[in-house]
């Protein structure tokens, strides 16, 4: 079968290489389509804990199941399905064991003709969604609904920041946010894509590029109950200051390095509470997967590659060219 795999830090090509066979408990799917994350770009950065060449990347993916392995349910077969990239979380539900990983690396992933995964990892495709649409969905949208209601607790009417909008968790987040009522703001270093989020129900959004963005943002819309963040870095502080009292900051992510320095009386003094983040539960992935079908939710799909161009893909990714998330077509 055809895959991409990235050979060496840098180099990513198209490679044959062996059709999967499913153990037992496993189903082989067909990928229609195929999405892009940040982590397959730094796996092909060399930025990534336990690398390994070569390998085949990919998180998202979405296709039909081809065959079950032995013990696996054989009516799957035919079906329509997304996988969830997040294997072994554990029994525990308020963070990953020791077992957990993502669909990626160790494990090859769904930038392939075909993959081999525990049949548990699977759900139906939302039927309102197209196959890139629903390729685009599974890491960023189970993300993104874990910071929100996992750990935010966001509640209804309540006031959310999302910072760096225009990735894929950032505006699941969004859209997650506005259908529960909220009141969303965003920030970014881009007038259009500011524009383009209002345009998905932001209220509005701050260029975090240009100094003093907070005491704009605490001045025309107020301070917020919750902040989503991937950055992390130095501008972090910022975002303390425009955090209500009682208010809680997820981050996902830190794009922009460790954080150089926190004011810490003003977390204490407004009893704010900072909250870590990765991916989600197998609760978590039910409860997104059954919000988005109930509530008509459509990942925006920034770019399609077809998979012969898959190199320009991540190439599109490195530059951060995207409003939205980045899929390949098989």
């Amino acid at each position: 079968m055809r895959a991409l795999r990235i050979e060496s830090v840098g180099r990513v090509c198209a490679a044959e290489v062996p059709d999967p066979v499913p153990r037992a408990g496993e189903a082989l799917v067909e990928l229609r389509a195929s999405a892009l994350n940040h982590r397959d770009v730094w796996i092909k950065l060399g930025q990534y804990a336990g690398l390994r060449y070569p390998c085949i990347p990919g998180s998202d993916g979405a296709g039909v199941v081809a065959s079950v392995g032995p013990g696996a349910d054989a009516s799957w077969v035919g079906r329509e399905v997304v996988i969830n990239p997040s294997f072994g979380w554990g029994p525990a539900p308020g963070a990953q064991g020791p077992d957990f990983s993502i669909l990626g690396l160790p494990r090859d992933g769904t930038l392939a003709e075909r993959i081999a995964v525990p049949q548990e990892q699977l759900a139906a495709k939302p039927a309102h969604m197209g196959w890139e649409e629903a390729a685009a969905l599974p890491l960023a949208g189970l993300t993104a609904w874990r910071a929100l209601f996992g750990r935010a607790r966001l509640g209804a009417r309540e006031r959310v920041l999302v910072s760096g909008i225009g990735g894929g968790v950032a505006l699941f987040a969004l859209q997650f946010a506005v259908a529960s009522a909220g009141e969303v703001w965003v920030t970014s270093s881009s007038d259009d894509k500011i524009k383009r989020a209002v345009a998905l129900g932001a209220r509005g959004g701050f260029r975090y590029d240009r100094g003093g963005w907070e005491k704009d943002a605490l001045a025309s819309s107020g301070a917020f109950d919750v902040i989503i963040d991937s950055a992390g870095g130095p501008g972090f502080g910022a975002l303390v200051d425009v955090a209500a009292p009682g208010g809680r900051i997820a981050v996902y992510g830190a794009t922009r390095g460790n954080v150089p320095e926190v004011i810490l009386r003003k977390v204490f003094w407004k009893q704010l509470s900072i909250l870590g983040t990765t991916m989600g539960s197998p609760a978590d992935w039910e409860q997104m997967m059954a919000a988005v079908s109930r509530l008509g939710i459509r990942p925006v799909v920034s770019h399609v590659f077809p998979f012969a161009r898959g190199a320009e893909a991540f190439d599109l990714m490195e530059r951060g060219g995207q409003f939205g998330k980045i899929v390949v077509k098989h």
